[in-house]
């Protein structure tokens, strides 16, 4: 499929802003969605409006049914043994809140220890600190290189036998660089330790299986990878899972219910408490389809293309530097020295081009390099070298502009 037919398939990549064609660079916090996903929105929302599990009505039934369809069609995506190891949340944030909480409720004590890394986005530390101040535990963190490369010696340096549980992100989404998940949890399994992935920007460009990375928790988001938003993945261990308790307590969660006491539901039930996205998360089945079309048509023309053009120029500080181009995604975040990342990114909205400034989620990393903030272009497999090659000559019309 020619790039041409992939955009029809976006909506949104024809819109035009003050009266430029849209060149949608900030799919790192949001991808544009196809119509399929919208359609499927309209229909669970005006032909299948019904709460699931439930009823024995038609409605309910077959809402039911496009709710647990939309489970298999992830547990094949990321290639799961069973059903039962996929579980929906609102998102990446969510996933990795009901793993600090639940995890750390049965396995975390006084004195444990945490493992995160410097590049991590708030939701894979904040639940965390959470967590080790619940239970008076302790974080450690894995330093980054001045290249963007996370420190495996000194994430071995850090286990040790209080070291509960490892939270790493297999893609920052930040620095691009693509971590070598599968070599950590080899480091951290060998000392007994759980591995958290934080799959956020990795489900989208990397491929993903987690019994071959043998992750413990691997967490997404829906509208990352053309979903509706409220949409979340959370894959666990199925040992991990039952041993778990709850993250919250309501309808659909139990077993059975006195007053007396609670019995659970099993996973993935136990931790689907309440009403849950009905109309959302059946969108992850186009989704997901327009992923695997997306991932056989892409190419790296626009990653080399955009990676030479910003680290030939000698005003641009680019940080995350592949060692090789296998090593990155085509997420690129840098600074001008002499201009404020708000004020670029401004500059290129007038220009058409969207793209993110600021901390992103991530000020412990702006804190590790020195900055307050920085500009990020990230492209999606729909994104065209025509559009790098206006980005580029847009971005150094801008510089110039305030340098």
């Amino acid at each position: 499929m020619d790039k041409g037919k992939i955009r029809r398939m976006f909506p949104a990549l024809g819109v035009k802003v003050y009266g430029r064609d849209l060149v949608y660079l900030d799919n790192a916090a949001t991808s544009q969605r196809p119509q399929s996903v919208v359609d499927k929105w309209v229909q669970m929302s005006t032909e299948t409006n019904a709460n699931i599990h439930r009823a024995v009505h038609a409605l309910s039934v077959k809402a039911t049914e496009e709710y647990e369809a939309a489970r298999e069609a992830v547990r094949e995506f990321i290639g799961a043994a069973d059903r039962s190891e996929v579980i929906f949340t609102s998102g990446t944030t969510a996933s990795i809140n009901l793993v600090a909480f639940s995890f750390g409720e049965r396995f975390v004590g006084e004195g444990d220890e945490i493992v995160v890394t410097e590049e991590e986005h708030h939701s894979n530390i904040v639940p965390w600190q959470m967590l080790c101040s619940r239970k008076k535990a302790v974080l450690k963190v894995v330093k980054v290189t001045d290249d963007g490369y996370l420190d495996l010696k000194h994430l071995e340096s850090l286990l040790s036998e209080r070291t509960k549980i490892v939270a790493v992100a297999h893609v920052s989404n930040v620095l691009g660089i693509v971590n070598p998940v599968k070599d950590i949890i080899g480091i951290c399994h060998a000392k007994g330790v759980p591995v958290l992935v934080d799959g956020a920007q990795g489900i989208v460009h990397c491929g993903v299986n987690v019994q071959d990375l043998d992750c413990d928790f691997y967490a997404f988001s829906g509208h990352k990878i053309y979903a509706a938003t409220g949409t979340g993945v959370l894959y666990g261990k199925k040992k991990w899972l039952d041993e778990m308790p709850p993250y919250m307590g309501g309808g659909e969660m139990i077993e059975t219910v006195t007053f007396e006491g609670t019995t659970y539901a099993k996973s993935p039930q136990k931790f689907e408490a309440g009403t849950q996205n009905i109309a959302g998360a059946p969108t992850l089945i186009p989704a997901l389809e327009t992923a695997r079309i997306l991932k056989e048509t892409e190419d790296d023309s626009v990653l080399k293309y955009v990676l030479d053009a910003l680290m030939k120029d000698g005003r641009i500080s680019l940080y995350g530097v592949p060692r090789g181009t296998k090593d990155k995604v085509p997420v690129f975040s840098f600074s001008v020295n002499g201009a404020h990342h708000e004020d670029l990114a401004l500059i290129l909205d007038k220009m058409g081009i969207a793209v993110r400034s600021g901390q992103m989620c991530a000020e412990p990393l702006m804190d590790r390099f020195g900055v307050t903030g920085m500009l990020r272009a990230s492209f999606a497999p729909y994104n065209t070298l025509e559009e790098a090659r206006y980005f580029v000559k847009s971005l150094d019309r801008a510089i110039n502009m305030l340098v």
